[in-house]
């Protein structure tokens, strides 16, 4: 071999890891959001060319510019124009929010009672906004009190679980998701009351429907409606992502460095209550996201909270775009969200139980 030839053999076998491994995950975790985002809005039923897509984005930026060098071709029908800002647009912002905030909220969840089992909804909230949900459908109530009524609810859920896990002194954070499940339990049983009590022609195929989770009529009004509380609390998450390390060692561990684990504890259920709930109202009870998108990230950069939270968030949100999509575009009717989580998440997991990938190593 020459010398030459040697030189390249050594550098190919040097860089060949970082190819296989840490280019490749970075790339995975920050370049595919970008790329689904602009293929998302122009895939559809409804053709529009992604040349126009382009130009449709570039729009409002472009005018922001001076009148001298502000020119776009308007090449694109109005037809178009309504599709990718009226429709696509808004579901897709709405996807991106929900599978971030499902995502954060189970790995935070999962952190705080040490259980890599643990989902966005041990504590009964999902329960509760579909009961909000589905006494304002029964009442023939708007969208947005529906909306409402599921978030208040929800809150509503998560409140009485807290307050009947005081009523034990011992092992707060078992009796805590123990409270959960009977809360959780007890909801889910006044959801089939007002199924039974609905209209089987009207109003229990709607409240059928919203169950099973779906983004069709997801417009900006109800991004405005949780964006704010939504992201507070994913920001207020990762701020303190170094915490959850401190939590998930154990409780006895942070004490010791000065966390006061109690506050810490309500800092994150309140968070993440409110972005579960925020996800609920909007896209009704979408399940796995929060339990799955945690371990992938796992998989992909390991259990430190501190590098784990950013790319779940990224995660969450690229797979809620990827499950929307196959939603809208696999069949002629559109397939409920949560349907889809299910058959995607659930091999999955039986997946990483086979590898023994699920814990936090």
């Amino acid at each position: 071999m020459t010398p030459i030839a040697y030189h390249i053999s050594k550098t190919c076998l040097a860089i060949r890891p970082l190819l296989s491994g840490k280019i490749v995950r970075s790339t995975l975790i920050y370049g595919i959001l970008p790329v689904l985002f602009f293929l998302s809005l122009f895939l559809g039923r409804y053709e529009v060319p992604p040349s126009h897509v382009v130009q449709l984005l570039a729009a409002p930026l472009v005018n922001l510019l001076p009148a001298e060098i502000a020119h776009i071709d308007s090449s694109w029908t109005a037809a178009e124009q309504n599709v990718i800002y009226l429709i696509r647009l808004p579901r897709v912002i709405a996807a991106m929010l929900v599978g971030a905030g499902l995502a954060i909220a189970g790995a935070a969840y999962q952190g705080l009672f040490k259980n890599p089992l643990v989902s966005p909804d041990i504590l009964g909230v999902s329960s509760g906004a579909g009961l909000g949900a589905a006494l304002a459908i029964l009442l023939s109530a708007g969208s947005l009190i529906i909306q409402i009524s599921a978030f208040c609810f929800g809150i509503l859920a998560v409140t009485v679980t807290c307050l009947l896990s005081r009523f034990y002194r011992r092992t707060p954070t078992l009796i805590l998701v123990l409270s959960g499940i009977i809360v959780g339990a007890f909801f889910t049983a006044l959801i089939s009351l007002t199924k039974y009590l609905a209209d089987p022609y009207e109003k229990l195929p709607a409240i059928t429907f919203w169950m099973m989770g779906s983004l069709a009529s997801v417009r900006y009004s109800d991004i405005l409606l949780i964006a704010p509380p939504f992201l507070v609390a994913a920001a207020v998450l990762i701020l303190i992502r170094w915490r959850i390390n401190l939590l998930a060692v154990g409780d006895d561990e942070a004490r010791a460095l000065g966390i006061d684990t109690k506050r810490m504890s309500q800092i994150i259920i309140l968070c993440s209550t409110m972005i579960t709930a925020g996800a609920v109202c909007i896209a009704g009870i979408i399940g796995w996201v929060g339990l799955v998108v945690p371990h992938l990230g796992r998989m992909l950069v390991g259990p430190d909270y501190r590098k784990l939270m950013p790319v779940v968030f990224l995660l969450g949100a690229s797979y809620m775009l990827i499950i929307d999509n196959i939603a809208r575009n696999l069949t002629m009717a559109e397939i409920p969200l949560g349907i889809l989580t299910a058959i995607f998440g659930a091999p999955f997991f039986a997946y990483l139980l086979r590898k023994r990938s699920v814990g936090w190593a």
